[in-house]
């Protein structure tokens, strides 16, 4: 991944080169599925160390870095298990990294000698046994790939103050990189048909030079369903702001909020700060609340095992994914803010708002501004209706009065309860600036 995030965190908007409404309906599962999960595997969780930028950042020097390979077991890898887990987190579709800025392969790629295959105790593909354990549990499977190859010699870049050469001075050694790049990405698209492509690295050249629109033409004639993500330097299908979490709402019609789930990608062990059910929870629920999706991130150890408190955090997102998930997936964009001072989505026919309201709360919900009569409001996990009170509405008034809604201590879920309102008719809302006028 990138430690650049200021790249990604807004640039993408201004430079679509795909027309949204040609994309729409392979788009539908990808807004639906609101959740994914990412894998950050590779040789740099042998030692537990930056993923590729421990040597171009010189942290660490390439020789040592490249020892890693030596140590890359993968002995306790186990893709079914995974599969499970991911699974039982809720997560609609799994994005694996295929290879990183480091160049390793994860598959026994023939071009190159470079892979985990050939170079490592591992001696096995690791993608297929997961991305066909995923598909078995009608997950869709995502391949992350490094446009950058920090060890092919035909590679420009290398460390952070050196490159090889300059891609004009030479461009038959920049075309038989892109010659290597594209076989691999060949093989991927034919070997694995990836439901999802995860681009990364894509800043260190142009569209023009890395011939992005040819990659797409590509990818897409192996599978013209296949979705890729917005780091292909304009050509890709939806925006992928990193680790920053957009205050308002990103203007592009589809987006991904990529997030790791302590405070580095690959696994680290002395990285402790895991981010709590209850953070990883209002981070997801807000992002769908604004339209987009979460890709949270695990990193296994080099031995492939998933760290217990990862795997805990993921069990825990999964129940209350399976108790509240009718307020997130399928789902659109909720109420405007202000109508609600937190996060909230629509059902697809507007007839429903879902409100979630944060842990613990002895104050009433409050929703401002709906015009619409009420069916019924429960929370998610009863069926008990609950009591409402509307407060301030002039009967002579267009303008609505407050609604106010108790949440009973006993309804109340430990991290983030889901209150349902069923509306009389789609969603009305008044968007006046109050006063007593009649038509206002």
């Amino acid at each position: 991944m990138v430690f650049y995030t200021m790249l990604y965190t807004g640039y993408a908007q201004a430079q679509h080169r795909v027309n949204p409404d040609e994309i729409k309906e392979k788009m539908q599962w990808f807004a639906d599925g609101k959740l994914g999960i990412f894998i950050h595997y590779g040789i740099y969780s042998v030692k537990g160390i930056d993923e590729s930028w421990s040597f171009h950042n010189k942290k660490i020097s390439y020789p040592d870095y490249m020892n890693q390979l030596k140590g890359f077991t993968a002995n306790q890898y186990k893709p079914d298990e995974l599969a499970q887990l991911i699974k039982e987190s809720g997560a609609r579709y799994a994005v694996m990294t295929t290879k990183h800025h480091d160049g390793v392969a994860l598959w026994n790629s023939k071009y190159g000698p470079l892979n985990v295959v050939k170079k490592t105790p591992a001696e096995k593909d690791l993608l297929k046994p997961l991305y066909d354990a995923l598909r078995a549990r009608g997950i869709k499977a995502g391949a992350y790939f490094s446009l950058i190859d920090w060890s092919h010699a035909d590679y420009p870049g290398f460390l952070k103050d050196s490159s090889r050469y300059q891609v004009n001075a030479q461009p038959a050694k920049w075309a038989k990189y892109l010659t290597f790049m594209n076989g691999q990405l060949d093989e991927l698209a034919k070997q694995y048909k990836p439901d999802l492509w995860w681009f990364d690295g894509d800043w260190e050249h142009s569209a023009d030079e890395w011939k992005a629109s040819a990659i797409r033409q590509k990818l897409l004639s192996y599978n013209p369903n296949a979705i890729i993500n917005g780091r292909l330097q304009g050509f890709g299908d939806y925006d992928t702001p990193e680790q920053n979490f957009p205050v308002s709402r990103p203007n592009y019609k589809w987006w991904e909020l990529c997030m790791t789930i302590n405070d580095n990608w690959g696994y680290q062990p002395q990285d402790t700060n895991f981010k709590t059910p209850y953070e990883i929870i209002s981070i997801f629920t807000d992002a769908v609340s604004y339209g987009g999706n979460l890709l949270l991130d695990i990193g296994p150890k080099g031995d492939g095992s998933i760290p217990p408190q990862e795997v805990n955090i993921l069990k825990e997102l999964g129940a209350w994914n399976k108790k509240n998930g009718e307020g997130v997936f399928n789902t659109v964009a909720g109420m405007p803010q202000g109508h609600y001072y937190g996060a909230s989505t629509l059902s697809k026919d507007s007839t429903t708002v879902y409100l979630f309201v944060p842990a613990k709360t002895s104050a009433p919900v409050l929703v401002k501004g709906l015009k619409n009569s009420i069916k019924k409001i429960t929370v998610l996990g009863s069926e008990t209706p609950l009591n409402y009170k509307i407060v301030g509405k002039i009967s002579w008034s267009a303008v609505p009065g407050l609604l106010y809604i108790p949440i009973p201590e006993n309804q109340q879920d430990k991290y983030m309860s889901v209150i349902k309102i069923e509306l009389n008719g789609k969603l009305d809302l008044y968007r006046g600036k109050g006063g007593f006028l009649t038509n206002e």
